[in-house]
Parts: structure tokens; C-alpha cells; sequence
């Protein structure tokens, strides 16, 4: 029970804190802030956390879990790497859209607000784009797209779909367009870059 009791409290320190770095942002965020939406002592959260950085680290850690676990599900839905492909974009964005706090806190904290964010953690987000650059890699074996360095190129398709899920999150798309068929229209651009026809690959 007791062990059952301290779960609850730290899931709810995390719940409210994402919460309160959306409304606030990390420089006006702070423990007894948290504590006093929580309904526990300052102490509690230092119990279950270092600092506040280790807190939002962890939070940022839970993000990239969550957008990896349904991305590998995505990547072994499918043997065609570019049907992969598009499916592992439509999978980021989605999951960008419906988590909006986690995708926050994952990629607009600013980093020299907190503590560095540790190397190997670092390292198991990555491997977000590493899925990409393997598809996009497994492509152009098939001679599916032409793409010369696929990591590099999983940051670049990183930034356009980063582009595209912040204008939608910040409502700066015209109301008027169907937001699904954007995104759908979005990727279908975005793969014919490196489509094997094209020069540039």
C-alpha cells in the first residue's frame, strides 16, 4: 500500500508539473509552486527528485518513451521502407498533436534554463530519427528515393514536420483547412524530395 501510495504522489508531482511548465515556463516554475498544487510538502517532491531539472528531465525522458514505443510500432507495421516511411511521419505528428504538454517540454524548453539533459538519455531519443534514417536508408537501397547521407536527412524531414506541427499547435494554419488532409498532403511533399527522380537527392 505504501509503495502504492508514493507511485500515486510521484505520478501526480510529474502530471502537475507538466502542466504548470506548459502554462509557465520553466523560469517561473517552481517546487513549492508544484507542491502546493499537489498537496504535498516541498520535501516529498525533493524525495522523489534531486532538483527541478532532474524533474523536467524526466519528464522529457517519459515524452520520448511514449513517441518511441508507437514509432517502433509504426516501424514494424510494414516491410515497404517508404510506406514506413510516411507512416513513421504521420505517427510524429499525431503524436505531437494529441500530447501537446509531453511534445513542449520535449523540443521548445530552452535548454540553458536547466541542467544539460544526459548524454545516454540524449542518445535513446535519438533514436526517434534513427527509425527515419533507417527507412530512408532501406529506401534508397531499394532505389525507392535517392538520399546520399539518410541521417542527415531524417533531421532535415525533423524540421519540416517540427515546422508544421508548431504553426498547427499555435493555430497560425487558416482555420479553413482540413487539418488531416494538411498533414497528409504535408508528408506526401516531404517524401518527394528524395524521390529517386530527383537530382537532388
Amino acid at each position: 500500500m505504501a509503495a502504492s501510495s508514493e507511485n500515486h504522489i510521484r505520478r501526480s508531482i510529474l502530471d502537475v508539473t507538466r502542466h504548470l511548465l506548459v502554462q509557465n515556463g520553466i523560469t517561473n516554475l517552481s517546487m513549492r509552486m508544484i507542491s502546493r498544487r499537489v498537496g504535498c510538502s516541498v520535501g516529498t517532491i525533493y524525495f522523489h527528485f534531486k532538483s527541478k531539472d532532474a524533474l523536467v528531465h524526466t519528464l522529457i525522458e517519459e515524452g520520448f518513451e511514449l513517441l518511441i514505443a508507437i514509432m517502433e510500432q509504426t516501424a514494424s507495421r510494414t516491410t515497404n521502407p517508404l510506406q514506413r516511411l510516411k507512416a513513421l511521419c504521420e505517427t510524429y505528428i499525431q503524436f505531437a498533436m494529441k500530447n501537446p504538454e509531453y511534445y513542449e517540454i520535449m523540443f521548445m524548453l530552452k535548454p540553458e534554463r536547466m541542467e544539460r539533459y544526459p548524454a545516454e538519455k540524449y542518445r535513446r531519443a535519438r533514436h526517434t530519427l534513427i527509425l527515419i534514417a533507417e527507412a530512408l536508408e532501406e529506401s534508397t537501397r531499394r532505389k525507392l528515393l535517392l538520399v546520399k547521407d539518410p541521417y542527415q536527412a531524417a533531421h532535415l524531414l525533423w524540421a519540416f514536420m517540427h515546422g508544421l506541427v508548431s504553426l498547427l499547435q499555435a493555430r497560425r494554419m487558416d482555420a479553413r483547412l482540413d487539418q488531416q488532409a494538411l498533414i497528409d498532403a504535408a508528408i506526401e511533399k516531404i517524401t518527394v524530395m528524395f524521390r529517386a527522380d530527383n537530382e537532388n537527392g
